[in-house]
């Protein structure tokens, strides 16, 4: 009996040599796109803890955990398409552009996205734009660094 192959399709492994230790926590994402392929392979398994771990940490309180759940059951997920990932951004921040392929009712559709990533604590973190961010530009930096939230993160929230 063969293994299932990983949603995240990167280089036709199974699911359990790609995509499951990130989920289990016996290993951690080493570039914004691998984390964002176990992101989607997370949404695909349901593994909705996933999903809020590698967000960024002081994003998580504010993550709506029963729509993510729910989204995640409901939803005929089909393929995922990684269309770019820039890693020069800077030494902290990266982006993924990917599509993500679902069916609804009989009509296959896609969710287009160019998402950001913060590497903080030796971790890739996802930066949420659908988070309602209240901080002031002077607070802490929500990916959980030593940096002021202007000076690190803002201006990759606002693409």
């Amino acid at each position: 009996m063969s293994e299932m192959l990983c949603p995240c399709g990167h280089n036709k492994k199974s699911y359990t040599e790609c995509c499951q230790p990130l989920h289990q926590g016996t290993d951690v994402a080493v570039s914004p796109e691998q984390l964002m392929r176990s992101r989607y392979s997370a949404f695909v398994q349901q593994e909705i803890d996933y999903i809020v771990k590698t967000t960024a940490i002081g994003q998580q309180p504010q993550l709506d955990v029963c729509a993510l759940r729910d989204w995640s059951c409901t939803t005929q997920w089909h393929h995922l398409e990684v269309l770019q990932h820039d890693l020069a951004r800077d030494k902290r921040h990266a982006f993924v552009e990917f599509k993500a392929y679902f069916m609804q009712g009989t009509q296959l559709q896609s969710h287009h996205e160019k998402s950001a990533f913060v590497y903080v604590g030796q971790q890739w973190y996802f930066l949420d734009p659908t988070v309602d961010t209240y901080y002031t530009m002077k607070q802490p930096c929500i990916c959980g660094s030593d940096k002021k939230f202007k000076a690190y993160c803002s201006q990759f929230l606002s693409l």
